[in-house]
């Protein structure tokens, strides 16, 4: 009796123990996860940071709903109506005096050309932004809302350095998406790309954030070396028909607009890119106000290669250069504002407002985000010194006055640019002007295409854009039956250094 009475005192004295033990250890535990959000600690061999929310419990509802709603089917329509032509680029000469009468040609209709794509509303009145690829040359631009009510969009501007357009469709209280913060957005972090893949709208699909400061540079393409390309990269799946639509957080921020895949076969393996909003804000607000974009310039040269490119293309020039990322200043522009600064010949530019710059792709990023007028902090590397100055920033122009759209642009329908000295000497020209970004026109309506370079415009030579107005302006006051503008200029053969010279007549009666 005295033994069981024994054991059984003795099994009572545990158990309680065990009780007190287990007690203390749990209120431990329960204070020492309490303060996990501020202290990572080690606790017998377990590793702990946080309240890190599991991938499998991460909630994209909330995302998903606030997006569809504002994300748009954009289709756009281009009708190709010709007459007399032969190869594309050549006008038939009898078109232009003959006109609908001309006996030497007859004329015929080709099937419109019809592009979709996605476009976000990002405003309740109704301003939708899109890639500038998916309207680019669109006679008529449609849009569809999730509710499938169908709306004609107008085109406010568009920029191909950046690949993004702004539409306006009429209307109020439309449901749209606010801007958030892409300089924010971390690597691995959630987000969600919301679209019309092969015209299936409203399409969810999400991954996470995979690279940021991504560029064309990055997987072999060197299609536009001026492009200003600094994409968010995602494993979110996206296809044909998403380019223009959002890429968002789980905030339902808008932070990207999806712009482009890497892919072999045309469609998604894995990798897509979008164009952070933080350098989409500025080019919105900028058509929006002007109808063109404001672009800040230092008035530098550049070497459009990396400081380590250049120390092995030519040792005894570069080899000594201490810096091993950065921007090399080859030369300036007529009355840089850099160079008046103290920068030099042979500096490496290597900061702009402390942000550090690699090379010219990160250069331009950085220069998009401002407006002529401002004024930044150029950090450079002259020798073994680091150099601080301070540098306005001009427009193309090298003044700081607005540039707004002109006359020309809308009628010719079309922007241009003056060649740099260096394009000139690799070319073997003296003049010269380059056509860019061509919407609706006249340009459009005789095919000129993106990259022809106008040497002449009615024998007189063009050198600057101004020196094309000039000659256009004269002709608008002659009397209509003598108003034709007659370029002559090249195109430069793909993969070739040998230039096709083509002659284009432009009838500039009838303003479209």
């Amino acid at each position: 009796m005295k033994t069981w009475k024994l054991v059984f005192g003795i099994m009572f004295v545990s158990l309680l123990s065990a009780i007190v033990a287990i007690g203390t250890y749990s209120y431990l535990d329960r204070k020492n996860l309490g303060n996990a959000s501020n202290n990572s600690f080690i606790q017998q061999g377990y590793h702990t940071v946080g309240y890190a929310t599991p991938a499998e419990n991460t909630d994209f509802t909330y995302a998903a709903e606030q997006s569809v709603n504002a994300v748009v089917h954009i289709k756009s329509v281009l009708r190709q109506s010709e007459r007399g032509r032969g190869n594309r680029g050549y006008i038939n000469p009898f078109d232009f005096f003959f006109g609908d009468d001309n006996p030497y040609s007859q004329p015929y209709q080709r099937q419109p050309r019809v592009g979709f794509g996605s476009g976000v509303i990002i405003s309740m009145d109704g301003y939708i932004v899109t890639n500038n690829h998916v309207i680019e040359g669109a006679d008529e631009i449609e849009v569809k809302t999730n509710d499938d009510k169908v709306f004609k969009a107008k085109l406010i501007g568009s920029d191909n350095m950046v690949d993004i357009a702004l539409l306006k469709i009429e209307g109020n209280d439309f449901q749209s998406l606010p801007f958030g913060d892409s300089d924010a957005l971390k690597i691995g972090e959630w987000v969600l790309a919301v679209g019309n893949p092969f015209n299936l709208t409203s399409t969810v699909t999400a991954g996470i954030v995979s690279a940021k400061g991504r560029s064309d540079y990055g997987y072999g393409q060197r299609s536009n070396p001026q492009q200003i390309q600094s994409y968010i990269q995602t494993d979110a799946a996206v296809n044909p028909g998403n380019s223009g639509g959002a890429l968002v957080n789980t905030k339902a921020e808008l932070i990207g607009i999806n712009t482009k895949i890497y892919s072999e076969t045309g469609n998604f393996v894995g990798y897509s890119f979008a164009i952070p909003i933080n350098i989409v804000k500025k080019v919105v607000n900028d058509l929006k106000q002007y109808g063109i974009v404001q672009r800040a310039m230092l008035g530098i040269q550049y070497l459009p290669y990396e400081i380590s490119e250049l120390k092995e293309l030519d040792s005894d020039k570069y080899g000594k250069l201490k810096a091993n990322e950065g921007v090399y200043v080859s030369d300036f522009a007529e009355n840089s504002t850099s160079k008046k600064a103290g920068i030099q010949v042979g500096d490496v530019i290597t900061a702009i407002n402390d942000i550090k710059i690699k090379n010219g792709t990160e250069l331009r990023v950085q220069l998009s985000r401002y407006s002529p007028g401002n004024k930044v902090e150029v950090q450079v590397y002259r020798g073994d010194a680091i150099k601080t100055y301070t540098v306005e920033l001009k427009n193309d122009q090298g003044t700081t006055e607005v540039v707004k759209q002109s006359n020309l642009k809308i009628l010719l329908g079309a922007s241009f640019r003056e060649l740099s000295k260096e394009r000139k000497n690799e070319l073997g020209i003296n003049s010269g002007v380059e056509v860019f970004n061509i919407t609706n026109g006249k340009f459009r309506s005789v095919d000129i295409r993106e990259g022809f370079v106008i040497m002449t415009a009615n024998d007189n030579r063009i050198s600057t854009p101004d020196d094309l107005e000039t000659v256009v302006t004269n002709i608008l006051k002659k009397d209509p039956d003598d108003r034709g503008l007659y370029l002559r200029g090249f195109y430069m053969r793909p993969n070739s250094q040998s230039m096709r010279t083509v002659y284009y007549a432009i009838d500039l009666n009838n303003p479209e």
